[in-house]
């Protein structure tokens, strides 16, 4: 380890509780650090006879890095610290969650050597790295061999995981059996000797064939001599993520169609390649997985990867030779060689555009800061969704097509919800496995525990309280709600739901979530329990499928249709880029693309970094080499998929007078964006961006 370490040591033996030895375990892990090769590197702070205060005031003094606590716990309840008088104060998991989420710039890792702290420790591990907790009871002596061994590991420049294997190590030695008491949560490796060939993160979505193809990278890495680490997208922590974005010599990227649009992948991607500018690594190999080369990417992630030459996996045939190609990269520590991109971007950000005189340029896409300064709030909605939350049975409906901000507004009412002190729970449907919505027990369960867990609750509770024998799952998991999570707060509960889209085709599994919102949201109006729920749910308008309005909750609540930007809001954000445009300037481009959030914001961002000129964005916009080729590309691939709609979008694009379609072809045009509706007919919207990107085409696919 290169930069100073600080350990806190904590113990507490409040009076009334079984006394442990824990001055002696003190003591031997000062001994053993003090003659560690590596003994510059930390520094030792201790805290006895533990308050429940002191806890907090001993973290904020101190800064450490790694955090010890020694003494007693006794499963859910809490661990044991001491209060004024000395007696047993028990601290929750919940309450040690918050706090540990409020240090979590500092601390990396956290070792609660008591018994039954696992609780505990799925609960810190939200938000730290590197916890480790005890799954039952651990003997005096089996705590002392387990902390001396990690420790010694740890002087001696071993990273946490493989301190944590030396600890457990240290117990089997002793003679102790006891070994498997200690419980590891963080990121794993998947060999013992971190300091072997490559270390290689392998990313990938929990599906097939993903984890098939992940697999077979794992195993075969592994026995090359080289330290893979598999990562499901969704089952890790954003902290764990961003740690081994830091530590991995290459990532081994698996695109899917669900990855490829995924906010979280592309942020990742970014971190990537921040990291890269500096240091060289980690090297990006992607690898699509049943994902045609002109499948569409998220934006910020098309221009990632876009000069990263791409391998392609269609079938299991493709397996072996894939792997050892890039076996063969690995081994020899290769950059594949960059590749020109095709079509040349030539928005492409520079590095050397002159800064914004507000604030640093935002590249558009994905969630935008809650402190962001180009923000454009959008009158009355954004107020009254912010208002309707604080009422009671308060839900707020937000819907619009892709890239025009509901994301980021589900975000600011979030953020609003933990302003009035509310339990704040955030769930996107882009990271639930796909094939947890084939069932309604299965997805419910999994919502359950998702929301637990967020709420620093065990989610193996849901597994306790759900009896199928007797009750459906709807049943199930309202009581869940009810006896389980809101009876147990004293605050409001507030539920955000994003791309709840992405339940629609699942027709039994949509149904039966959104009839039990709905009936939630009534049960508040009129049950003091279920007063405490508050929602707001957002969900993209590119939906293939009408539902019923009859059995879900789109005729409730605060309905939220998202408009464009006005002229005046795009010369409000237009100034915040430190443009000064003429009346002329800003009627081209709202002629190219009207108030289209995510359109305009990607022109402002280009242009105010002078990577091209207003003229020449306009040329090249309705073209694969503009700057909207990726939106117009997800326009196209969407439109292939769907001949009906593509037929019917091409009698709209030959003619600029009004066209009557089937109303279910209008209805789900305009929901694409693609369309307004006008009376009972569709025109074309963003006419010189659409009509000649799609004319030659839409004919092609004929």
């Amino acid at each position: 380890m290169s930069d100073l370490r600080k350990i806190l040591l904590l113990s507490a033996n409040p009076t009334g509780t079984a006394k442990v030895r824990l001055d002696e375990e003190m003591r031997e892990i000062e001994e053993g650090l003090l003659r560690a090769k590596q003994r510059s590197q930390f520094t030792i702070e201790t805290a006895t006879a533990l308050r429940y205060r002191d806890l907090r005031r001993s973290i904020l003094r101190h800064d450490p890095h790694i955090v010890h606590f020694s003494g007693h716990g006794v499963g859910e309840e809490g661990l044991v610290f001491e209060d004024e008088t000395g007696h047993a104060k028990l601290v929750n998991g919940e309450a040690l969650s918050g706090l540990f989420e409020l240090v979590a710039d500092q601390v990396e890792c956290v070792l609660l050597n008591a018994c039954y702290s696992q609780e505990q420790a799925e609960a810190i591990a939200q938000h730290i790295p590197y916890v480790i907790g005890m799954t039952n009871a651990i003997g005096d002596r089996s705590a002392i061999e387990f902390a001396v061994g990690f420790y010694d590991a740890l002087g001696a420049g071993k990273r946490y995981e493989e301190a944590y294997k030396f600890g457990r190590n240290a117990i089997q030695l002793a003679g102790i059996p006891e070994e498997h008491t200690p419980i590891w949560l963080g990121p794993s490796t998947a060999t013992d000797d971190p300091t072997s060939g490559q270390r290689v993160f392998i990313r990938y979505r929990n599906q097939k064939p993903e984890v098939t193809l992940a697999q077979a990278f794992h195993d075969h890495l592994k026995a090359a001599g080289h330290t893979p680490v598999l990562a499901a997208e969704g089952l890790q922590r954003v902290t764990q993520i961003d740690q081994e974005l830091r530590h991995c010599d290459y990532l081994l990227l698996l695109l899917s169609e669900t990855s490829a649009s995924s906010d979280r992948v592309a942020g990742e991607v970014q971190t990537a390649r921040q990291l890269w500018k500096p240091h060289r690594k980690p090297i990006i190999l992607p690898i699509r997985v049943n994902l045609p080369k002109d499948y569409p990417l998220h934006a910020e992630l098309w221009r990632a990867l876009q000069a990263i030459p791409q391998s392609n996996w269609q079938s299991p045939a493709d397996t072996p030779r894939l792997v050892q190609d890039l076996a063969e990269v690995i081994t020899e520590g290769k950059v594949p060689e960059p590749i020109e991109a095709e079509p040349v971007d030539e928005a492409k950000p520079s590095d050397d555009g002159p800064p914004h005189p507000v604030a640093d340029l935002e590249l558009p896409g994905g969630t935008m800061l809650l402190d962001s300064k180009f923000y454009i709030r959008r009158e009355p909605w954004d107020t009254r969704c912010l208002q309707e939350i604080e009422n009671r049975a308060g839900l707020v409906r937000i819907k619009a097509p892709r890239q025009m901000g509901k994301t980021s507004l589900l975000a600011r009412i979030r953020d609003r919800a933990v302003q009035l002190g509310y339990r704040p729970v955030a769930i996107s449907f882009l990271e639930t496995d796909e094939r947890a919505f084939a069932d309604a027990s299965v997805f419910l369960k999994r919502f359950c525990a998702s929301v637990s867990k967020q709420l620093g609750l065990s989610p193996k509770r849901v597994k306790d309280c759900w009896d199928e024998d007797l009750f459906g799952p709807k049943e199930n998991c309202s009581d869940y709600f009810e006896e389980e999570l809101l009876s147990t707060l004293d605050t409001p509960l507030f539920l955000g739901l994003d791309e709840l889209d992405r339940l629609f085709p699942y027709e039994t599994v949509s149904k039966e979530f959104l009839t039990l919102l709905r009936s939630w949201n009534e049960k508040a109006k009129v049950n003091d329990t279920w007063a405490k729920l508050r929602m707001a749910i957002a969900h993209s308008t590119e939906s293939y499928v009408v539902l019923d309005t009859n059995s879900s909750p789109f005729n409730v609540g605060l309905a939220v249709e998202l408009p464009e930007f006005s002229v005046a809001q795009v010369l409000e954000l237009m100034d915040k880029h430190g443009l000064s445009w003429g009346t002329g300037d800003v009627e081209a481009l709202m002629d190219m693309v009207g108030g289209h959030p995510y359109l305009v914001r990607l022109a402002l961002y280009h242009l105010a970094q002078q990577d091209m000129t207003l003229p020449k964005l306009l040329t090249d916009a309705p073209t694969d080499g503009g700057i909207y080729s990726e939106h117009l590309r997800r326009h196209l691939w969407n439109l292939q998929q769907h001949p009906d709609l593509a037929t019917a979008f091409e009698q709209v694009i030959m003619t600029d007078r009004p066209v009557e379609l089937r109303p279910i072809l209008g209805f789900k045009l305009n929901g694409m964006g693609l369309v307004t509706l006008q009376g009972n007919d569709v025109v074309l919207r963003h006419e010189r961006l659409y009509r000649p990107y799609f004319r030659s085409r839409l004919r092609s696919l004929a």
